[in-house]
């Protein structure tokens, strides 16, 4: 079969591999998929897959395999349902219990994030990956041309669709804005860097052998179901990843005023556990009993972009964090990639989608994942607050704290994915039709 075109995808991580998944459904459709790294890895630890995510995983046929992968019976019989448990724990010794979230709809499941990227990578040839080829820039000379990627070691490649899924750091994303720059609006340099968010986070994975029993004998939280420990400008978060294996820990810290500023130090240093030990005295003894079994925690600056105004250029279209990186606070950066990644694939691979109409496609997929991606991001910059009690919403009030927390996640079980999809494409026809008809006018 004769392809329709040649999609380059840059980024190897997972929002680009399940793209890749995603549209190696559609035989007349040639990927490849380049990554900067010499393997397949993904940075960082724990990953939740819940809600709308989940349904886009059902949608592509993959739950079976998402379930094995987590140990559960593939039916979802057992699938275990989305629960938060908050604990408010500054005040000394003896934390209280302040609020459990709880979405009995809602299926949720924890991984380790090389777990996912190898299981994505196994449903892929082998032969449409490419490592070590990190993207630097592209370029298109004509609107009706290919795209010529250009890597680091100097070698270039040509697609009809280049899809960026680089990262927070992509350089997809600074070659178009500085080409939307370059046409008359040298506002768009703003959002080529990301910025940090004041926040902190060590993160770790404990071996689930190491954490430490409750002093009354029971299995500690962090190897239940998750659990936010919560208090002024701090907060930290556990839950159970790879079976149970180990626990997927992070530990928050929040600088005042530091919102939008620079970080001057490297994003990610290692650190110690007596580190966190001094930044969390004080808290209660059932999270200080598990900062002292944390070995070398990994000290990250979290950062993210600014709502950025278009995910497309032409032919050139982002995807995940090259387009919304967002805070962690939603356990939802992972996620919606997954979206954008299930929403493109499907216009793509729509036999209305055509060479002729690639730009007004991607404008499609922008026009649906855009604005739903930034309500997400917006309410996960909210929400961190929330976890340290200096929202301005709902400080220490803790029944107003509990409606506010219930209305930052009312996102999760609205917006089905396939709705997504269906609108996206209704609202290229409209735009198609009104285009015919202002063309014979």
């Amino acid at each position: 079969m004769t392809a329709k075109f040649k999609i380059a995808i840059c980024g190897g991580g997972i929002g680009g591999m399940c793209l890749a998944v995603a549209l190696s459904k559609y035989p007349d459709i040639d990927i490849m998929v380049y990554e900067a790294a010499s393997s397949l890895r993904e940075v960082g630890a724990g990953v939740m897959l819940w809600g709308r995510t989940w349904r886009v995983i059902t949608l592509l046929g993959l739950d079976k395999a998402f379930r094995n992968l987590a140990g559960v019976p593939a039916d979802g019989s057992q699938d275990p349902k989305f629960s938060w448990t908050y604990r408010r724990s500054d005040g000394g010794d003896e934390g209280h219990h302040v609020h459990t979230l709880s979405l009995p709809s809602c299926p949720m499941h924890e991984y380790h994030r090389a777990h996912v990227l190898e299981l994505l990578a196994s449903m892929l040839p082998q032969h449409i990956v490419h490592l070590s080829k990190r993207v630097v820039s592209y370029q298109i000379d004509i609107d009706s041309s290919p795209v010529t990627i250009a890597f680091a070691d100097g070698s270039t490649a040509t697609c009809d669709i280049l899809v960026g899924c680089d990262g927070i750091k992509s350089a997809v994303r600074k070659t178009m804005y500085e080409d939307l720059a370059k046409a008359g609006r040298p506002e768009m340099r703003k959002y080529i860097d990301p910025v940090w968010t004041g926040e902190t986070v060590y993160r770790a994975l404990i071996p689930a052998e190491r954490v430490p029993r409750l002093r009354n004998g029971m299995m500690h939280p962090v190897l239940g179901s998750p659990v936010m420990y919560c208090g002024r400008y701090k907060h930290f978060m556990g839950y159970p990843i790879a079976r149970g294996k180990w626990a997927n820990v992070g530990a928050f810290f929040t600088t005042p005023n530091a919102v939008g500023t620079h970080y001057r130090e490297p994003w990610v240093q290692e650190s110690t556990s007596a580190e966190l030990l001094s930044i969390f005295s004080g808290w209660e003894l059932e999270l200080q009993d598990v900062l002292k079994v944390i070995d070398k925690p990994l000290k990250w600056a979290i950062h993210q972009l600014l709502p950025l105004p278009t995910y497309t250029l032409g032919p050139v279209v982002l995807l995940g964090d090259a387009a919304h990186a967002m805070s962690t606070h939603h356990a939802a950066g992972a996620g919606q990639a997954f979206e954008d990644a299930y929403v493109l694939a499907g216009i793509l691979g729509h036999p209305s989608v055509a060479r002729r109409n690639i730009s007004l496609a991607l404008k499609a997929y922008e026009h649906i994942r855009l604005p739903l991606a930034a309500e997400v991001m917006s309410k996960s910059g909210k929400t961190g607050p929330m976890f340290e009690f200096r929202s301005p919403d709902s400080g220490d009030d803790y029944p107003s704290w509990v409606s506010a927390l219930h209305r930052q996640f009312d996102w999760v079980e609205s917006n089905d994915p396939s709705e997504q999809l269906e609108a996206a494409l209704r609202w290229m026809r409209r735009e198609e039709a009104t285009s015919v008809v202002e063309h014979r006018l």
